[in-house]
Order: structure tokens, then sequence, then C-alpha cells
């Protein structure tokens, strides 16, 4: 089904004859689909029309995060997956979806190829842009004489470490700054390579690596990962093509202008960066663990230990998923107060007043951007990562799931961030202690000062990356695309 922003140019060509089309279908992760827009936004810059293709849930964040006037040339498309029991269509998305129905999601997405064909068809792009689980899509794309590649969002390092573990299990990693122990390299590599609709993620990321053609695209630049890219492209025996770090330009979290987020949004930015701008400067710690990692009570309470222990003012955000876990109150209401440590609450943010808990959006690119943040706890996600060195901000690693030991490990390694100390095993629990710890180092310790310089510094070295990596993207999707015209390609 075409959705309304893309009906009026669903013929690719049609009155674009001069430039390229291409159809972007990204993993139904806010993290997945959030850069894959970004790269939609730059192409779009260098005249080409994107045609960007996700589930109804999806595309409601989208929507939030695109102005159609700034943007005339990035048509969304919806892709209606099929019912399968459990997954009602506004979990046809990561965010908010409970742990349980991941492989559900993935088996109604592998499912819906057919239908994914059928737009193919409709839209008769001349490249499809694709993620890292969705194998059949540059196998549709082929069969229809389209040139397709692959587009990763996670890190280099990251995606050569899963590579190398997999392809040469018996062989050391040859960096070992990201090196997570002889053992728990490869537990941790068995905890990524989860199954669903019969197939491993891994083998789902390999046939997606292998089905790329000419290249396969990525989220990083040179300065940072050039080691590693280069190790990733001879693992693949593939060119791999940086495309930029890809964090929005400026600072808003609701697309080109705040008209684009809702008022309830509005309304939680106003009262957090009013409550910013009353404190000093870098004297603030944002706490924020991603859309799609879920923290039990035991994790949120050495979370609350630990910014409580640390002294420090403090955001945090807390998640919950879809699924009625939040606890209830005596009214019968759901709070996540009440998910919080006894006291908590009272304590830190209603009594000292130097904490604001927020539940489940936050602006969060505004909030580091902001001259009182002076540090930020995360995950690791690979967009969060990047969001805080662009911005300068120190990061304290509390690694949780999937890449982000790895991604962890490259912040200590450039200088950008401390970790915190966990107990054993490359997962293993974190207690409040060493949480306030590292936020206390990272923040106003002397150890900290060498981590606070060199991220000032990376701020610097992202503000002077250009759009030249766009640029030579566009000339070889060009390339593909005449070397298809002229010599056909054979179905993979």
């Amino acid at each position: 089904m075409l959705s309304d922003e893309s009906r009026a140019g669903s013929m690719g060509s049609t009155g674009d004859d001069c430039r390229l089309s291409v159809v972007m279908l990204p993993w139904l992760a806010h993290g997945h689909a959030s850069p894959f827009l970004e790269l939609a936004k730059r192409l779009s810059r260098h005249g080409v029309l994107v045609h960007f293709c996700s589930t109804p849930a999806n595309l409601v964040s989208m929507r939030e995060q695109l102005d159609p006037n700034a943007f005339p040339s990035i048509r969304l498309v919806e892709l209606q997956l099929p019912a399968l029991p459990g997954l009602p269509p506004d979990l046809h998305t990561t965010k908010h979806l409970p742990s349980h129905l991941m492989p559900t999601l993935k088996q109604a997405f592998d499912l819906a190829e057919p239908d994914f064909g059928l737009l193919l068809d409709a839209l008769h792009p001349d490249v499809l842009i694709y993620d890292f689980l969705q194998p059949w899509a540059p196998l549709l794309a082929h069969r229809r004489n389209i040139p397709a590649f692959q587009f990763l969002t996670t890190a280099a390092s990251s995606a050569a470490f899963f590579c190398h573990y997999v392809i040469r299990p018996t062989e050391e990693f040859p960096f070992p700054a990201l090196s997570l122990g002889v053992k728990e390299n490869l537990e941790h590599i068995a905890t990524m390579n989860r199954f669903a609709n019969g197939m491993s993620d891994g083998e789902r990321f390999f046939r997606c690596m292998d089905r790329s053609l000419g290249f396969v695209a990525i989220r990083t630049f040179r300065e940072i990962e050039a080691k590693y890219i280069d190790y990733l492209s001879c693992v693949l025996d593939k060119e791999v093509l940086p495309v930029g770090p890809l964090v929005p330009d400026g600072d808003d979290d609701g697309g080109s202008g705040r008209d684009r987020l809702t008022d309830k949004d509005r309304e939680t930015e106003r009262s957090i960066m009013s409550w910013l701008g009353a404190k000093e400067k870098s004297s603030v710690v944002l706490a924020t663990f991603g859309s799609e990692y879920f923290m039990c009570k035991e994790e949120m309470r050495e979370v609350a230990c630990g910014l409580e222990l640390s002294g420090l003012s403090f955001i945090w955000v807390v998640r919950f998923p879809k699924d009625g876990i939040l606890p209830t109150v005596a009214d019968g209401s759901s709070s996540w107060a009440t998910a919080l440590p006894s006291g908590f609450v009272e304590r830190v943010v209603k009594g000292e007043g130097r904490g604001l808990v927020v539940e489940g959006w936050a602006p969060q690119r505004k909030i580091l951007s902001h001259p009182g943040v002076g540090g930020f706890l995360t995950h690791c996600g690979w967009s969060s990562v990047v969001e805080a060195m662009k911005y300068g901000v120190p990061i304290i690693a509390l690694p949780l799931q999937l890449d982000q030991p790895p991604n962890a490990k490259l912040v200590v390694e450039l200088g950008v961030g401390m970790a915190v100390r966990k107990g054993r095993g490359v997962l293993g629990e974190f207690e409040g202690e060493e949480v306030a710890k590292g936020i206390r180092d990272v923040v106003v310790g002397e150890q900290g000062e060498r981590v606070r310089r060199k991220a000032r510094q990376m701020a610097g070295v992202i503000s002077r990356t250009d759009d030249e990596e766009i640029k030579v993207l566009v000339q070889k999707m060009a390339v593909l695309c005449e070397a298809v015209k002229r010599d056909g390609r054979e179905v993979m």
C-alpha cells in the first residue's frame, strides 16, 4: 500500500528522469529508521528522490522528524505486515515492544516479502538501500534488475568484531582494545545471534552482506574508525563505504521545527529546558538507555542509587514496554514512580530538587547540546555515542546488550568516555556505587579531565566533517545503475 505522501510520485522516474530514485527499507527499530531517514535527507539534498518504506507504526515517528516542505523529495511509503497472534499493528516496531515478541516481529517482517515486491513494481526505483535483517529484500530487487546495497547503522568496530568471531572463532580479534576477554568474546556473540522464523540473526546478517552489490555503506567516518573500516572490508572481501556520523543538523528532536512535536512533547521539552537553564555549566548528567531496552526493577534500583550517591544533578529518562508492566498505585492508575526505589523521588527529585525523572520521550539532542550538561550515562547505542561526540559530552558507558559492549570499548579507546565497572561477564550486573563513581570520575574527577578535553576535541572533529562522503555515495550509486543497465545482473 502506498501512503498519501508517495502517491504523487509513486512512479519513481515520473517527472524525475534526470535524477536517481531510491527505495529505503530499514529494520523496524527507531535506532535504525532514524539514521536511514537522516541518510535520506542528505541524499535528497544531492538530487536523489527517496521513497522511505516502513510500517505505519514506524512512520508515525518518521513524520515527526520530517518537514515535507524542507524535504519534498522524500516520500513515505507504508508497508503493511500480516497479522500474527499477539502482535497488533501498533507493535509493528521495536519501540515499546516486549522482548518476547521480537521473534514474532521478525517473522511478520519476513512474511511481508510479497507485498514489498509489489511496492518495488509500483515504484520501480533505480536503487534499493536495505538493512541487516531482511536478506529477501535484495533478492527481490535483483530479480527486477534493481541494484541493491546494504546500509549498516552500526559502528564499523562492532560490525568487525561480530564478523570476526563468526568467521574466525578460533582467532583473537586483532584489536585488543575491543576485546571483552577470551571466553566473553564468544559468549557475547552467542547472545547477539538470536533465532526467528527458522533463521539466526547471524545468518540474516551475512546473507544481507553477501547480497550487497558492489559495497556496503556504514554510518561512521574514517577519523575515528579507519582501521576498523579497513578490517571489516578485509573480512567481508567487499568495499566498506563510510557515509558519516549522520547526526541530524540542529538540536531539535521533533523534525525540522518545533511544530512537528506533539503538545505533550512540547510541554515536556519546556519543562526540561527550563529546569536545565537554572543549572551551572557542565553540572548535569543525562541518563538514558535507548528505546528498546527496558530495565528490570533491580537495574533501575542500582541506577537510582548511583544517581543519588553521585551528588550531581541529573535528568533520567525511564521507559517501559507496552505490556502493562508499570506498577499500579492505590487508585488503580500506573506510575513510573512506583517502579523506582522507595523514597527516591521524595528525597532526590522533590526534596533536593536536583533530579528530573521523565517517562518515555525527552529531547535527547537538545539536552546534550545544552551547556549545563556535563556527562552522559548511556547504554552506548551507536546513535547515542555519535550524538554525544557531536556535542562534546563525555560518556559514562553502561552497556546492556547487543553491540553496546564493543561500542563502550571504542568510547574508552577514543578517550571520550569511561566505563562503569561491572560484575563478571560481558553483561554482568552493576552496582549503584560503581555507577556513582563512574559519573563523578567523568564529570568532576581529576582523572576525567582528559576525557572531558577529548570529548570537546571530538566535537571539533565532527563539526569539520563535510558532505564529501555523501557525494561519493551518490557517485557510486550512479555507477551501479549504469553497470546494471549495461551488463545486467544475474539473479542471486
